[in-house]
């Protein structure tokens, strides 16, 4: 799941940050090429503003023709467009056709295909990780831990209790800082393990950012 329903608020553009240039292609189209190159038989959604759709078929076609990915619509937060985004999926989730699910901020194009891997491999095996700032792998007890971390994307969780989390999140009119904290409040159990994250995962939240990044990039 790439998250790409956000708007260019805090960007200070009219357009979602996420469709803007970044060394001669847009964030977003990075974003995904990364994602494919870690999975290219996996199931890609792009969550998006319904009205960025004309757009983002337009480029998606022009920039990455040969990568297959759906598109649906996000929610008014980023918890929402997560929950819509699980609710696309939960057929193929309960079947246990999806066993587990990658969220992912459509802003950080520079995700490496080896840390989308690592999250995977770690979420199936012990049923959450993120990636964060900690130098070695911890089991993070995200509600009553007092080690403090700096959180990246993507975030992976077995897709069974994610989808369940998110439903009863909504029952209870709960909404989480990131896809962590709710499946924390829903599976105590599950203790989300700490991935060493990437320097170079910057998110691009200011213009500053794509400057930033363009650097790394050209470098």
């Amino acid at each position: 799941m790439l998250l790409a329903a956000g708007s260019g608020s805090r960007f200070g553009h009219s357009t979602n940050k996420v469709w803007l240039p970044l060394a001669g292609q847009t964030v977003i189209c990075r974003t995904i090429t990364n994602a494919h190159k870690a999975f290219p038989e996996a199931r890609l959604l792009l969550i998006i503003n319904p009205d960025d759709e004309a757009m983002a078929r337009e480029i998606l076609a022009k920039e990455i023709p040969g990568i297959e990915i759906e598109i649906t619509y996000g929610g008014s937060t980023r918890h929402g467009s997560e929950y819509q985004a699980l609710l696309h999926l939960k057929n193929e989730i309960n079947s246990g056709a999806i066993d587990v699910v990658l969220i992912h901020d459509g802003a950080r194009p520079l995700a490496t295909p080896a840390l989308y891997k690592k999250i995977a491999e770690v979420a199936i095996l012990k049923g959450g990780a993120i990636p964060t700032t900690t130098i070695n792998p911890v089991e993070i007890d995200l509600n009553h831990d007092t080690q403090i971390v700096r959180v990246q994307t993507p975030q992976g969780f077995r897709a069974k209790e994610l989808l369940k989390a998110y439903e009863s999140a909504e029952v209870d009119g709960f909404v989480g800082t990131d896809t962590g904290a709710c499946v924390e409040a829903y599976f105590p159990e599950i203790k989300a393990v700490a991935v060493e994250a990437e320097v170079s995962n910057l998110k691009i939240t200011f213009a500053q950012d794509l400057k930033v990044a363009e650097a790394l990039l050209t470098s």
